[in-house]
C-alpha cells in the first residue's frame, strides 16, 4: 500500500517543515510515501475557492484509491482506531490511502462526497499544524500495528 498525503499551500514555518520531514521520514520505514503541495487559491470567493483547490487537489489522487478528507465535520476516532482503519486497509489489498487536507475554506461539497470524512479534533487548529498531527497519527498508527513501543 501506498500512502499520499495532499494538502493546499506550502508548508511556510520552518518547525512545520521540520516537523513534516521528521514524521514522513518515519513513516517511510513503513510504507511508500508521497507528500504533495497544491498551489492555494487567492483572491476568489470562497466557494469559487475550494473548487479551484479541489480541482488541484483531485490531480493528485490516483483512480480506486482510498480517500479520508480531513474535515471538522468528520468522524473522530482514536489512535488504535485509525490503525485499525489502516490496517484494514492494507490487509484489503489498497494500492493507494490518500488522506487529503483543504485550503482554509476547505472542499466543496462534490470533493467531501468522494471520500470519509475525518476530524482530527473538535478544536480548531491552523492548517500548518494539521500537517504535522496528521504526520504524527499516521506514524503513530504503524508503530501500533507493528506492536511498538512508541504508543502507550
Amino acid at each position: 500500500m501506498k500512502l499520499r498525503i495532499v494538502w493546499v499551500g506550502k508548508s511556510r514555518e520552518s518547525w512545520v517543515k521540520e516537523a513534516v520531514n521528521e514524521y514522513a521520514g518515519r513513516i517511510r520505514r513503513y510504507c511508500p510515501l508521497e507528500l504533495c503541495e497544491v498551489r492555494d487559491e487567492k483572491g476568489a470567493e470562497a466557494e469559487e475557492q475550494r473548487r479551484r483547490e479541489c480541482e488541484r487537489l483531485e490531480r493528485h489522487i490516483p483512480p480506486n484509491a482510498v480517500l479520508v478528507l480531513l474535515d471538522e465535520r468528520g468522524e473522530q476516532q482514536d489512535s488504535p482506531g485509525l490503525a485499525a482503519f489502516i490496517g484494514r486497509q492494507r490487509d484489503a489489498g489498497v494500492g493507494d490511502l490518500v488522506f487529503a487536507i483543504g485550503g482554509a475554506y476547505g472542499f466543496s461539497e462534490e470533493f467531501r462526497r468522494r471520500g470519509r470524512l475525518l476530524s482530527l479534533s473538535r478544536m480548531t487548529f491552523t492548517h500548518q499544524m494539521v500537517r504535522v498531527f496528521l504526520l504524527e497519527q499516521l506514524y503513530r498508527a504503524f508503530t501500533i500495528l507493528n506492536n511498538e513501543p512508541y504508543h502507550h
